[in-house]
């Protein structure tokens, strides 16, 4: 179960209720601060130079047409390889919501929903409306497809049916003999990206996704950047700071991934994050008659590996197509829905279904949700490009006994998800493109506040990733939400919403510390 989606991540259940609720009902039958925006944003407000050879680059104008809904779309140009900008280009797919009051514009107020993998252009037609009033007033609400994901030169390795292969396949192996058979798979899923993709695979890391967006910023005319990134963006909006910390207007860094953690590190803690998050669904879950879980925590923990373990003898049954529900899936379905509170009376359901009846649909519909599966047995590019960017972001053990000795240690610090989280990163051992950076902490020295937000109870990205992220920058703002579910600004908490709004409007950041309820 390839959870690393720093959260995605996964957008399902954060930002997209809306395609969410339409697979689910298909499977049950049911004032301006310090400025920000100009027109004197040209490539010498960049770091690039005339002998760059990116001046074309950053002086690029975008040619923005109107694509529907009240959205205007463009296409920028980056180069391939920052190396050799006069080489091959990529084609960086961008959306915005015009800002609604022209005389009070601040510029662009840039996105990303996380991933790697997330489509940022797919995200701002579903999620610009709920950023704040003030902030669509004032701002264009910006989202792009980063390099290799989306509409943005996508990096495609692997057919409908490879995925579903590999997506229900065993990550807990109990015996060498399991452990053999996903470790094939896995050098199958590397070798069909090695044969797909192997031009684009050297360039799509978060570094150079952070240098284009310096070139969106020049291109929409900002000679300052603002930006709200979510899970996996705030990676993303941290290397941008440590790339171009004079750049930085204001970055709002929401459901933080610690830039130190390496990278079987990061899915050891994301399998605690989740298991802390089941702990809390749990508690809540037994309170109520009827949980399929119990009547206490202790024995809904019980429950849920013995389920679990009965589930990777029988999968079970489901309704919608051919497939069975095995063990690895009904686990991917559980944690999807743990990224919301709002869909916990759901996980109930799902859950009741399942180990009562041993039917496996909604469970298996909240699974195809977290890795954008379609009802026609298609997927977007998101499990592709994730994988891409992940291996290539951070080094991985140097072979399969040292990669099983990080999933041993996960299963002991969170029984129920740590083997099925780590397990899922194997690919990245047999990946054709070695990474040429080591993880290390970010400091965007000179940079303005940065504002970063950990919710207490995030199962992607564990609070103490905010904790540390904060600490790490120099100019780091901690702000927390005492809560559950991933990412805490769309959640709609007033707190969070003023603090965030205010400091996106006016570059004024909150009180360090603040914890919001």
């Amino acid at each position: 179960m390839p959870l690393r989606r720093d959260g995605d991540q996964v957008r399902a259940a954060r930002f997209i209720g809306v395609a969410m609720a339409a697979t689910l009902a298909a499977a049950t039958g049911c004032s301006g601060g310090d400025g920000g925006g100009g027109k004197e944003a040209t490539a010498a407000t960049s770091p690039a130079t005339a002998g760059s050879g990116l001046g074309a680059f950053y002086g690029q104008k975008l040619s923005w047409k109107s694509c529907g809904g009240g959205f205007e779309c463009a296409t920028a140009q980056v180069p391939l390889d920052y190396a050799k900008p006069s080489g091959e280009k990529v084609g960086i797919s961008m959306i915005r919501l015009p800002a609604q009051d022209k005389s009070a514009r601040i510029g662009s107020l840039f996105t990303n929903p996380g991933g790697p993998g997330g489509s940022g252009v797919d995200f701002v037609r579903q999620a610009a409306q709920s950023f704040g009033a003030d902030l669509r007033k004032r701002f264009d609400i910006v989202g792009f497809d980063p390099r290799g994901v989306g509409a943005s030169d996508p990096v495609r390795c692997n057919s409908g049916p490879q995925l579903d292969k590999f997506f229900a396949a065993d990550t807990s192996p109990d015996d060498q003999q399991e452990v053999n058979a996903f470790a094939a798979l896995s050098k199958e899923f590397a070798n069909n990206c090695k044969a797909k993709a192997s031009a684009e695979l050297p360039y799509v890391g978060t570094k150079d996704a952070a240098h284009d967006m310096d070139i969106l910023r020049a291109a929409v005319g900002d000679s300052k950047f603002t930006y709200y990134g979510a899970s996996y963006g705030t990676y993303l909006g941290a290397i941008y700071a440590e790339e171009f910390p004079k750049n930085v207007r204001a970055l709002v860094l929401d459901g933080a991934v610690d830039p130190k953690e390496s990278a079987v590190g990061t899915l050891v803690e994301q399998s605690k994050g989740f298991e802390t998050a089941f702990r809390a669904f749990a508690k809540d879950c037994v309170k109520s008659a009827g949980c399929p879980l119990g009547t206490s925590t202790s024995e809904a923990e019980k429950n849920l590996a013995s389920f679990m373990a009965k589930t990777d003898k029988t999968p079970l049954a489901n309704t919608r197509d051919s497939r069975k529900v095995t063990e690895s899936l009904a686990v991917m379905g559980i944690a999807t829905a743990l990224y919301l509170k709002d869909y916990w009376p759901l996980l109930r359901q799902a859950l009741t279904q399942a180990m009562q009846k041993g039917d496996g649909t909604l469970l298996l519909a909240l699974a195809d949700q977290m890795v954008e599966r379609k009802p026609n047995g298609t997927y977007s590019n998101q499990t592709d490009a994730n994988m891409a960017v992940n291996c290539i972001d951070k080094p991985n053990p140097p072979n399969l006994a040292a990669y099983g000795k990080a999933a041993d240690q996960a299963k002991k610090e969170a029984p129920h998800f740590g083997s099925f989280v780590v397990w899922g990163g194997l690919p990245c051992i047999y990946w054709p493109v070695q990474p040429k950076q080591q993880p290390q902490a970010v400091h965007a020295k000179g940079a303005k506040p940065i504002v970063v937000i950990g919710t207490l109870r995030d199962p992607a990205t564990p609070y103490k990733w905010a904790q540390s992220l904060a600490k790490q920058l120099d100019s780091g703002v901690l702000l927390s939400l005492d809560g559950d579910g991933h990412t805490a600004y769309l959640q709609g908490n007033a707190c969070i919403t003023q603090a965030t709004d205010k400091y996106l409007l006016t570059t004024e950041p909150p009180k360090d510390g603040t914890l919001c309820h």
